[in-house]
This record gives C-alpha cells, structure tokens and sequence, in this order.
C-alpha cells in the first residue's frame, strides 16, 4: 500500500472499501465512527488509510458523539464523514438535523442491514430509506445517494461529497449490506481539483463578514474556525449574522431558505438510469442491489416479448418526481421491487397520481429478492 498518496488504478475490493477509498479521493480527512455490522470494514479502512494521507481517524464511544464529531470537524475546514448502520443510523438523526440546521458539509454513509431494532445485523435490508428523508425532527430538504455496485460506492461517495460542499448539507450515501460486502473490481481514477468541489469561502474581510448572506446565493460563505472570522454556531432559528432569532419571521425566512436550495437545484443534484423506459408498457424502479436484480428480470421480459424497461434509481432524494410524472403518463405499470415492506413505493405512487398502476414487490430482509419473483410481476401487469 502506498503512503502518502492517494490510490489510483483498478483494485479488486469490496463496496464498503470502495466507499472509505472514494472518501479519502473527494479529499475527506477525517473519520470519526463507532464499529457496526455492516459497516465496519468503512472505519476499518479509514483507520488505515488516513493516517497515510495526513488525515485522522477517531473511534468514539458512540454514533451520537461520532457525528458531532464529524460537525465539529467540518466547522475546522476538514472534509469530514461518518459509516453506520440502522440502530446507529437512528442515533445519529438528532445531529443530522443539526447538521442540516449548522448548514454544515459532512457525508454519512449508511450499509443497511435488516430490522427493526438489532434486527439481522449481518444480512441485508433496505428499510432505512424513509428514515433517511424524515428521520430528524423539523422541516428540511436532505440529499441521499444508492449505489448498486463497489464501483459506486466508489463514485457516489466523490458525488456525495461533492454535494455536501456545493450546498453545504449533509449528505447521505445509503447502501445496503449485499453491496457493502460483494467484491468486484473497481477503478479509482486519479482525481485533480476540478473533479472535486469545495464549499464557498468568505471573499470579504472579517470585519464585513455576516456568517449567513446570502446576497449571492442560496448557499452562504462558510467561514473556518481560527481564521478569525467571528460567526456564531446554533441549532436554534437564526437571523443572518446566526444569532437566535426567536420569531415566526425569522423561522419562516431560514427555513425556507433551506429548503429552497435542494428544491430549486432538483436538475443538478438528481440522477436516474433509464434502461428501455421509451414506449415500456411496464417499467420497474428500483435501487441499489434489488436494481441489479430488476435489470436481469427486464432482460428476460423483454426476451418473451414483453415491453420492459428499468428505472433506477441513483438519487433517492429528493426523489425524479419530474420524470415519474412523465413515465406515468406513458406506461400501463410500474412495479417497485424493495427489500423491506413498502417505502419508496409511496413516492412513486405519489408521483403516478393514478395515471399508471403502482404494484409493490416487497421482500422483508436478510436476503436479496428472487428474479422470478420481479419477472411474474412484470408477466401479470403487462397482460
């Protein structure tokens, strides 16, 4: 292993491995986590690696400390993240929400495993999928990236940091167990400054900086703690310098703002793949491993003569409303194969508006759904 450098080349490794070596890539230089089934082998790799790259890797005493960790850290100017899993993911929810409120860059990569509570910890799941857009308490707009391969776990944790300096939010990275753990080969590209975003900085002197203008932009300038710029951190509602600002105004005017700038960058931030979609008399969406499923069983269908296409997934939010209007216009079925009992389903049936029938294919966890399974699905909703 090379010191002192960061990795380029094809390596055969799993996802987890891939995610900590895409971290240090976008230039993340802190790892603050708790060990947790499946997501270990992320910390396990941070601990390694970072200190070869300058950085530094800190083993807390829980998720809760981990991702305040990771805040403070970000705050002193570092690329920062976090791994867990679902009891850990639930832990970690009140500091997201600071996190979102603090307007704070940070990446939280979750490999999820079957529940509720300990549930199946070494086998796979993805029932973390709400959680993830409405897991912390108040209003707010969240970003969450799916890979379905190590190769993405590789790429999208780059996006994922990418996003959280863009817009300073923290964003989420949800895998699941089955592409944490499988092996495959992955290319890491040698990276320079241009593939790789950093948040906006002051272009003021300290003494005309107001921490949260946003005269420009959406986005403020986000000052680094011990450069001397005087700037006030707080999860209460805040008036642009961030001081508490206790009034329904106040709230009306921050919170919007927050909102705003996921919502209005919707074209920038959301990806899709669309395999077949044009004139698909039915077409499954889907993300993550069940995605590689899902393609296979289109393959068949369209092999019998069926009209199939897939829809998948990479940005899970905000959810391609947009393009799940279009489709529902155009096809007679989506079928939604998920491992757990229904949840993103819901957006797709929010989004089809009755336009298109929406058929769930839910599988409870601790193993990948059957091909079959999604093929039937897609025989019986095209006759």
């Amino acid at each position: 292993m090379p010191k002192d450098e960061v990795l380029c080349g094809e390596f055969f490794i799993n996802g987890d491995t891939a995610c900590a070596e895409g971290a240090i890539s976008a230039g993340c230089r802190f790892f603050a986590g708790y060990p947790i089934t499946p997501a270990t082998e992320v910390a396990e790799r941070m601990s390694e690696r970072l200190p070869q790259v300058g950085g530094v890797f800190i083993q807390m005493e829980d998720e809760i400390a981990s991702m305040n960790a990771v805040l403070g850290a970000s705050w002193a100017g570092v690329k920062a993240m976090t791994s867990t899993s679902g009891p850990g993911f639930s832990l970690m929810m009140e500091n997201i929400g600071l996190g979102v409120m603090l307007e704070t860059p940070c990446v939280v990569a979750n490999v999820q495993r079957a529940g509720p509570s300990t549930g199946l910890p070494t086998l796979v799941a993805q029932g973390d999928m709400m959680q993830a857009r409405w897991g912390s308490h108040g209003h707010y707009e969240i970003i969450a990236l799916v890979p379905d391969s190590p190769q993405e776990m590789f790429d999208l944790t780059v996006q994922a940091f990418n996003l959280s300096e863009k817009y300073r939010v923290p964003v989420l990275l949800m895998a699941d167990e089955a592409v944490g753990h499988m092996s495959e080969k992955v290319v890491i590209p040698e990276l320079n400054s241009r593939d790789l975003v950093t948040r906006p900085r002051p272009k003021v002197t300290p003494d005309k900086y107001v921490p949260y203008d946003t005269k420009k932009g959406l986005v403020p300038p986000m000052a680094i703690a011990g450069e001397g710029y005087r700037f006030h951190v707080t999860g209460l509602t805040h008036d642009d310098r961030g001081y508490p600002t206790m009034t329904a105004q106040a709230q009306d005017k921050l919170v919007r703002r927050l909102v705003d700038k996921i919502r209005l960058n919707v074209k920038d931030i959301t990806r899709c793949q669309e395999v077949d979609t044009e004139g698909a008399e039915v077409i499954v969406v889907s993300y993550g491993i069940t995605a590689r499923i899902a393609r296979y069983a289109v393959q068949k269908a369209r092999q019998e003569g069926i009209k199939a296409g897939l829809l998948r997934l990479i940005t899970v939010w905000p959810f391609p409303d947009e393009r799940i209007k279009e489709l529902a216009a155009a096809t007679k079925a989506f079928i939604v194969p998920e491992i757990n009992y229904g949840q993103i389903v819901r957006e797709v049936e929010r989004c089809a508006a009755g336009k298109a029938k929406v058929r769930l294919v839910p599988h409870m966890g601790g193993a990948v759904p059957l091909p079959d399974v999604i093929i039937e699905a897609i025989r019986e909703e095209a006759r």
